[in-house]
């Protein structure tokens, strides 16, 4: 019942964005565009996401290979990844778990294990991802301020948000003195903690996620791994990018829109909602509007960029599902790992 609240309430949280973005747009105009449009730039940046997702599989294999002692198959990592982006589109923050419990099935790395990888190459993202908005912000600050205190102090009727820092203060000192007290009542009750079961199994998981995150450590390629990082962020770059060339109306924009529309649709994506619906096309449609367009031709491109990148999830995720799950031809460590108890995906 719990789950089935969370996901509901995410999709509650979806629809709502989604008709606040959509309220005002011309519906008919909108498809009129799409069916104008140059399918051409729709395809290429079809095919960059494709590179993307093969890129991040073979960077997920370089970071296991210290850990399982081996390199992990390309092959077996991109069908784990694209069916965890498929599982992430059903249902929010499932993509991870269930790419580590494919990966499990497949080759039989440990999910504790492959976690930790999962978890070290998103912090390498996130690293990457404050890198970029606080490069764009110093480029793009005049703009990019405008935008958010309008936002939240118009969109979200929060008036006198320009001139008044005392919410935010509230919040991090709310926050800061949370961490605080979990500190305080784990030192002050950790020996007893270490006595519990539950404990013992949280801290035995944790352990497999430092084994993971300590694999940045061990890379026999550090080449190879910050190649594809710089690979994976320049084609999420240009998969957006070339989509400016789709339509007449956006031709015009130049590369530091597509830098600014990277950031604003990672973090839309990054909301915790099936596959950023809402939240992508609130906020990349909005950003649009600085840079000349209105409101009707940026909520056009942001429902593009967003369509091409759900449909190639949802076409080689599926596949990718439907060829895990009727696999026969299990590798011998696979099938060695399914009969012991470290297996915690199966």
């Amino acid at each position: 019942m719990k789950n089935i609240i969370k996901y509901t309430i995410s999709l509650g949280i979806a629809a709502g964005l989604l008709w606040y973005v959509f309220k005002d747009i011309n519906l008919a105009a909108m498809f009129d565009a799409f069916r104008k449009a140059d399918y051409r730039w729709i395809i290429a940046s079809g095919l960059l996401t494709i590179l993307a997702h093969w890129s991040r599989a073979y960077r997920w294999s370089l970071l296991m290979e210290p850990v399982v002692g081996r390199r992990v198959s390309a092959f077996d990592t991109t069908l784990a990844v694209l069916t965890g982006y498929f599982a992430n589109l059903i249902i929010p923050r499932m993509g991870e778990v269930t790419r580590c419990g494919t990966l499990n099935r497949l080759e039989g790395v440990p999910v504790n294990v492959s976690f930790g990888t999962v978890v070290a190459e998103r912090v390498f993202d996130v690293l990457v991802l404050l890198t970029l908005i606080t490069g764009t912000f110093l480029l793009e600050f005049d703009r990019l301020s405008t935008f958010f205190l309008d936002f939240f102090s118009s969109k979200l009727n929060v008036p006198g948000l320009k001139d008044n820092s005392w919410p935010l203060i509230i919040l991090a000192g709310s926050l800061l003195g949370g961490l605080v007290l979990v500190w305080f009542f784990y030192n002050k009750y950790k020996e007893v903690l270490r006595e519990k079961p539950f404990f013992q199994k949280i801290r035995k998981f944790t352990d497999g996620l430092l084994e993971g995150l300590l694999s940045v450590r061990k890379l026999k390629n550090p080449g190879a791994f910050a190649l594809h990082t710089v690979l994976i962020w320049v084609t999420y770059y240009f998969m957006s990018y070339v989509l400016f060339f789709s339509m007449p109306q956006t031709s015009g924009l130049d590369m530091l829109a597509g830098l600014t529309i990277l950031i604003m649709g990672g973090i839309g994506m990054a909301a915790p909602v099936q596959g950023g619906i809402g939240p992508f096309h609130l906020l990349v449609g909005n950003t649009l509007v600085l840079y000349g367009l209105t409101q009707q031709d940026g909520i056009v491109l942001a429902t593009f960029m967003h369509a091409v990148q759900t449909l190639v999830t949802l076409l080689l995720g599926g596949l990718s599902f439907l060829i895990v799950l009727f696999r026969q031809n299990r590798s011998p460590l696979a099938q060695t790992a399914a009969t012991e108890p470290v297996n915690l995906g199966r």
